[in-house]
């Protein structure tokens, strides 16, 4: 690890930020909550993704892949990047920042790992990025290869904070979501695996107020930072309990559901049968904890995941993490 952790008692005075990104899922939740603290927000995107999100917060419109004149000139307290996936891009916005920004908080992400077969820690071996690597690696690769160059240039003025699953409102994938819509509408509900099984993620609230303490508290070095793991039998009884209708529930064990074909990776939401992943859901975060990560409960969670998912009418046409019919096509082959 070639940066150390630095803890100081919160500032009391409101920082300016720039946030890279910040009109999607991540990036919305971090100025949400940078504004509900009193920070002074500046967005940089492409102004394509709910440009008005955020009426009141100045945004200067502009390509991190290949023009950031429009940050030229200007200081920050921080700078949080919630979208850098390519070394070559992130290396741009560092040489545009160097020196203009106090910290540089960096959104990575646990697939850096590159052992997910046993639970490890930040100091474990990360992927190197190398041409021809299959899709499934090269993702976490470039992760590891951008906080490289994070590191590289800021040093103890670094944060790079490695998320696992993001979970909450406005999630845009139906990892999660599926999970409480499906209980509350009751019925045969096939559940993956086995509820010793362990499930492991973090509400993009709680992740992103942890963002913010970075700046705010000046908090360096590299973290893992998502929730403690849990059972999926206990992660299913709560989203039982939040949608508060009667359901019958059946296990199907994970050699059936490989053996009719499922996708080892979430071919059912959150269930993941990769042997190559089978700590993926194990990380320890005690580091993070020890540093003041905060988790609310996991029925607040879901109920406001609920909430959200009922309101837009849920997910988009074909976008189901696990499609009526299919679950009941698996259900009448794998019960019978």
């Amino acid at each position: 690890m070639r940066s150390t952790t630095s803890l100081r008692s919160t500032t009391s005075r409101p920082l300016s930020l720039l946030v890279l990104g910040g009109t999607r899922f991540l990036g919305r939740a971090v100025v949400e909550a940078a504004l509900a603290d009193g920070h002074q927000v500046t967005l940089f995107n492409r102004g394509r993704t709910d440009p008005g999100l955020f009426p009141g917060v100045e945004t200067v419109i502009g390509d991190r892949t290949a023009d950031l004149s429009g940050l030229a000139r200007r200081r920050w307290d921080a700078v949080v990047d919630v979208a850098g996936y390519d070394p070559q891009v992130v290396r741009r916005s560092v040489d545009a920042l160097r020196g203009r920004v106090g910290r540089y908080v960096f959104v990575s992400s646990l697939s850096v790992l590159a052992d997910q077969r046993t639970p490890q820690d930040e100091s474990g071996e990360l992927l190197v990025l190398r041409a021809g690597m299959p899709p499934e690696d090269a993702y976490g690769a470039r992760k590891a290869a951008c906080e490289g160059v994070v590191l590289d240039a800021f040093a103890e003025r670094a944060s790079v904070v490695r998320p696992g699953m993001i979970v909450g409102p406005h999630d845009p994938t139906d990892r999660f979501a599926y999970w409480p819509r499906r209980f509350a509408r009751g019925g045969r509900v096939l559940l993956p695996g086995d509820p010793a099984d362990a499930a492991q993620f973090i509400d993009v609230r709680d992740l992103a107020h942890w963002i913010v303490g970075c700046a705010t508290e000046d908090r360096g070095g590299v973290f893992h930072v998502t929730g403690r793991p849990m059972p999926f039998g206990t992660f299913f009884e709560a989203c039982r309990a939040v949608a508060g209708v009667a359901a019958e529930t059946l296990w199907v064990p994970s050699e059936r559901l490989l053996a009719a074909g499922v996708d080892p990776w979430m071919g059912v939401p959150m269930w993941i049968a990769d042997p190559a992943c089978a700590a993926i859901n194990r990380v320890d975060v005690s580091r993070a904890l020890a540093a003041g990560l905060t988790l609310r409960p996991l029925a607040s969670t879901l109920a406001d995941t609920l909430a959200w998912d009922t309101a837009r009418g849920g997910p988009p046409h074909d976008g189901e993490g696990l499609g009526e019919q299919e679950e009941r096509r698996l259900l009448r082959i794998l019960t019978a």
